[in-house]
């Protein structure tokens, strides 16, 4: 197959444009002077002026859970609880009695200070049936009484954090790993429901671009969904798997390391949380605030064991004590993963201290971030964060060091969307404000690469992913116009035309009007 007359984007610096591209199974075989002979009858296929590049991958998302969510009712954007509880109580009327009534999105630091989420708010809105809402961020749940009846364990085994009033007795909100304990436990679905969730947010990330995802959801059991969706014959994009570090142990036993699997689904790394988030203020803060989850001699110690066993660690850092500690255990291990060279990433790095933004680039730990953070948080973090500012979603400064600074969505937090997101990283506004913090933001050539060619180094899969070039894999985005054309990201006027996967058209298929 030969794709002509476009404007092929290929990310490799010494070729870094052609206006042709060949493919020949799986790969890409030949760009610049392509030929009618350069394939035995090839295929043509005239771009008509659009432009291709690498496949778009999302470097953080919680597949599972977003793919869950869309059938969930929506909380986003609710202005006070009473909007909550009015959403809730119009949802609940279309159910059945004794089914559990699940939504998320809601985001109290949204809300007037004061107001605090209750499960007597959600008693009165629904009365005798089970509701759970998952927060914005994902680490706060709100629960009503009934719901909280249906634990087949007390509260109190399932750790940080219960929240209770003065009498003692729980407000129906639980924080971090109190909340994904209760989710887990006693909230389930039917396998054969949350593989066909899966299986249509497969083909709508497919109708994004997106050809690849590093999940975030191994904790919850995601693995043998994607077996199963494989063995169907329909994973349609490639699957870099977390497992929790809890899991440390039992991979080790069974020889396991990252990178076991094949070209569509493999093991990737360890998740380890250090603390919470911005909107359910459990985010670590130098000086004090927030929730530590896991400290940096426990990281230390966990980062060892881990790299010893071949796996790299993703480390989940939103405050910047958290991101502190989580580089000080980095800087302590060098000497055990260093040689090694696994290639640990800190997720989120929303608030780094000044002192600590080049540490990312001297210790080759790269930045997985959400530039789509950056607008959605930015009420919150000036009113909480409003002290320490200059360090908050650093994305420009970040990569202006030289460090690996790859993109995600961290969808349900925010939508599966690249096109979106690299927007959201260069003009740094998703609505009709001004840009916020304009000076962190990313060139649109730095956002492409964060969605494209980033990814694929903290995979380890750099020469033959992530750009278009004579022996790498044919995953693709043909696009109405080219990306780093003058305005092309801040109008927001590109499109995704079609969308290939090892060669094979998944998303629009040629020919286009």
């Amino acid at each position: 197959m030969i794709l002509e007359n476009g404007l092929i984007r290929t990310l490799d610096p010494s070729v870094p444009m052609t206006r042709a591209l060949a493919i020949a199974g799986d790969r890409v075989v030949g760009g610049v002077g392509v030929h009618e002979w350069a394939l035995p009858t090839p295929e043509r296929v005239d771009l008509g002026g659009r432009c291709v590049v690498p496949g778009f991958v999302d470097s953080h998302v919680h597949f599972l859970s977003w793919a869950l969510a869309q059938g969930a009712l929506q909380l986003d954007g609710c202005r006070d609880l009473h909007e909550v509880a009015a959403r809730v109580a119009e949802a609940a009327s279309g159910l059945a009695r004794d089914a559990w009534l699940l939504g998320r999105g809601w985001r109290e630091g949204d809300w007037q200070r004061g107001e605090a989420p209750h499960r007597r708010l959600l008693d009165a809105a629904v009365g005798d049936r089970p509701v759970a809402l998952v927060s914005k961020d994902g680490h706060s749940l709100w629960l009503n009484t009934r719901a909280i009846e249906t634990a087949s364990d007390s509260l109190d085994t399932l750790g940080t954090v219960v929240e209770r009033s003065a009498d003692g007795q729980p407000t129906g909100i639980l924080r971090e790993r109190a909340a994904w304990r209760f989710q887990a436990n006693a909230i389930s679905q039917p396998d054969a429901h949350v593989r066909e969730a899966m299986r249509m947010a497969i083909r709508t990330a497919n109708a994004r671009g997106v050809t690849a995802i590093h999940d975030q959801d191994g904790s919850r059991g995601i693995l043998p969904h994607w077996q199963e969706l494989k063995r169907a014959g329909l994973l349609s994009l490639r699957v870099w798997q977390s497992l929790p570090v809890s899991e440390l142990d039992a991979m080790s036993e069974l020889g396991l390391r990252s990178g076991f699997g094949d070209d569509l689904l493999r093991l990737g790394h360890l998740k380890v949380f250090m603390d919470g988030a911005l909107g359910s203020s459990t985010a670590n803060l130098i000086g004090g605030g927030g929730v530590e989850l896991t400290s940096r001699a426990e990281l230390e110690e966990l980062t060892r064991s881990a790299a010893r066993a071949g796996w790299p660690l993703a480390i989940h850092a939103i405050g910047d004590q958290a991101n502190r500690d989580a580089l000080d255990a980095l800087a302590a291990t060098e000497d055990v993963w260093g040689h090694r060279g696994l290639r640990h990433r800190i997720e989120h790095a929303q608030l780094v201290n000044r002192e600590d933004v080049e540490r990312f680039r001297q210790l080759n730990v790269a930045c997985s971030v959400q530039f789509s953070h950056a607008p959605s948080d930015r009420d919150i973090a000036e009113r909480d964060w409003d002290d320490r500012l200059d360090g908050a979603y650093a994305y420009g400064s970040l990569a202006a060091t030289g460090a690996v600074v790859a993109n995600g969505s961290d969808a349900p937090a925010e939508e599966l969307d690249p096109i979106a997101g690299m927007r959201a990283g260069v003009v740094r506004t998703l609505d009709e404000r001004p840009p916020w913090r304009i000076h962190e933001a990313v060139t649109p050539f730095q956002a492409l690469e964060a969605t494209t060619s980033a990814p694929a180094w903290l995979e380890r899969t750099e020469r033959i992913r992530g750009r278009l070039i004579p022996g790498a894999i044919a995953d693709l985005v043909v696009l109405n116009r080219d990306p780093l054309a003058e305005g092309a990201i801040k109008e927001g006027s590109i499109d995704v035309v079609a969308t290939m996967l090892g060669g094979r058209w998944v998303y629009g298929p040629p020919p286009w009007d």
